[in-house]
């Protein structure tokens, strides 16, 4: 039987493709890297030469999921129009819709198992996402629709508020307590960039 020799990379992203579905199915904290390299029939050897541990392997996950969902909004936000408040808006409704199997992996990580790696991909998120936000938020300012000396800033604030508070996962709110939170997200918004009296109520439309 020919030995099959594959580049480094498409090795490399086939460790990490393993390691994302075997998270899906039995989550982080029960995946070993044992049962990645069962999966692939590779070597210890080969698997530590690319990620010297698990954790490290969890961060080329995120990273990679991250990255897809990242350049879905980028794509997104390309083909949006209108000035920045209606750029923003099509931006954040049209992303509620992630590609399927991102959104399988985003819905898998409220389970117990998966606490380490959920507050782990909302840091990277909120990292990655806020730039793209951040731009808006800037050409907002430069319309006179928006006022705030801290573009990025307040779309890290904006972004960690949302992705956080609303999060069952994280907060064990009550149905009453979650309501009142994203009910008060729009004013908070609206606040931060000193924006229209409600202009910012269509998040009501993704969050509930």
């Amino acid at each position: 039987m020919v030995r099959v020799v594959k580049k480094a990379e498409e090795r490399r992203e086939e460790i990490i493709e393993a390691a994302s579905e075997l998270f899906l199915v039995k989550g982080y904290d029960r995946t070993t890297m044992k049962d990645v390299m069962g999966q692939l029939q590779i070597a210890k050897g080969t698997i530590y030469h690319y990620f010297k541990s698990k954790e490290e392997l969890l961060d080329a996950v995120l990273d990679s999921l991250v990255a897809s969902l990242v350049r879905q909004m980028q794509e997104i936000l390309d083909r949006s129009q209108g000035n920045a408040l209606e750029r923003l808006r099509y931006l954040i409704l049209n992303s509620a819709a992630a590609d399927s199997h991102d959104q399988e992996m985003l819905d898998n990580l409220h389970r117990p198992g998966n606490a380490g790696m959920h507050i782990r991909l909302l840091a990277k998120l909120i990292s990655l996402q806020a730039p793209l936000y951040g731009k808006l938020i800037r050409q907002g300012c430069d319309e006179g629709i928006f006022s705030t000396r801290y573009p990025l800033e307040s779309a890290e604030l904006i972004l960690a508020a949302i992705q956080f508070l609303t999060d069952m996962g994280i907060y064990p709110w009550t149905e009453e307590q979650l309501t009142r939170r994203i009910m008060a997200l729009p004013t908070l918004v609206e606040t931060q960039l000193n924006a229209p009296d409600g202009s910012f109520r269509f998040l009501l439309e993704v969050l509930k």
